[in-house]
């Protein structure tokens, strides 16, 4: 088969309609566990859609967003209880949603109108096809890694450091702040990402799944990704802390104390730009290098 998947075309009636389907169930399921706003829904079931209908590897963000809201909801109690954001940003608008999924919505149609059916990655016989595939592994990646340092990293018994001064301890929650429990679970995250194309390329018939060197690729995505998420937040997003309450927060009020960044991006934007140079990365210098 060529190295093909000879399991489904992209938007044959088969993937058509199992989009549809996946897509339908996933939003309400998320809208009854109040994982996803009325927008985050109509989003959600867009790029769900143009996944899935794209091939068996869509399926690789909807277990992102499986593992993303579990985490998200892990100990959220003891969560609220440092950052004050966690409590609106539990469920996702379009926004959020969007910043995790378009880009991968892009590539994947860009991969279907220009390459066709999903194929084993190999920059010898197709570089565009695999270096189209590698991004988007970046990107579920980096997403995934992101969610799981911020949800999990918060519950680290250490205290973060900032990422460009790691002399200097902050408050859990802080923008751009690091410590090695979050960089180990982003690493794993990534790691889930790449094994989850493996599954489905195992899944969907493409010869040779290679998935030692898609957990590679996945987890090296995942910490580069994290790590200039980390950057930016620390530089370019502000976090200010309430003195009373001691709790983070990244809007503004007359007590706050700014404690980090600039106010230049917003979370979401942080999120979308550490995505775009990860997918550059993976797919133009790391993919390269693992698979060929």
């Amino acid at each position: 088969n060529n190295g093909k998947s000879t399991e489904m075309k992209p938007f044959s009636n088969t993937s058509t309609t199992l989009g549809a389907l996946v897509s339908l169930v996933a939003v309400v399921r998320g809208l009854k566990k109040k994982t996803l706003s009325r927008s985050g829904a109509v989003a959600a079931c867009c790029v769900g859609f143009l996944l899935v209908g794209s091939g068996l590897r869509g399926f690789v963000l909807l277990m992102f967003y499986q593992i993303a809201s579990s985490a998200t909801k892990y100990k959220k109690s003891l969560k609220e209880a440092h950052d004050a954001t966690v409590a609106q940003d539990s469920t996702r608008g379009a926004p959020q949603v969007l910043a995790c999924s378009v880009l991968a919505v892009i590539t994947s149609l860009v991969h279907v109108n220009n390459v066709g059916e999903e194929k084993a990655i190999s920059y010898k016989d197709d570089w565009l096809a695999a270096a189209l595939t590698c991004s988007i592994v970046a990107h579920h990646s980096t997403c995934l890694a992101d969610t799981l340092a911020s949800e999990l990293g918060i519950l680290s018994k250490v205290p973060p450091v900032l990422i460009i001064t790691p002399w200097k301890r902050i408050p859990p929650g802080t923008n751009g702040g690091v410590t090695l429990w979050g960089t180990f679970v982003s690493c794993i995250g990534g790691a889930f990402m790449g094994v989850g194309t493996a599954l489905m390329d195992h899944l969907g018939g493409i010869t040779p799944v290679q998935p030692l060197k898609l957990l590679l690729l996945g987890a090296i995505c995942g910490f580069i990704g994290s790590l200039i998420d980390s950057i930016l937040g620390a530089t370019l997003q502000i976090t200010y802390q309430d003195p009373d309450t001691k709790m983070i927060h990244h809007s503004y009020k007359k007590s706050f104390k700014q404690i980090s960044g600039m106010n230049v991006l917003t979370n979401v934007q942080v999120n979308f730009v550490s995505v775009c140079f990860t997918m550059a990365l993976g797919g133009m210098l790391f993919g390269p290098m693992i698979f060929d």
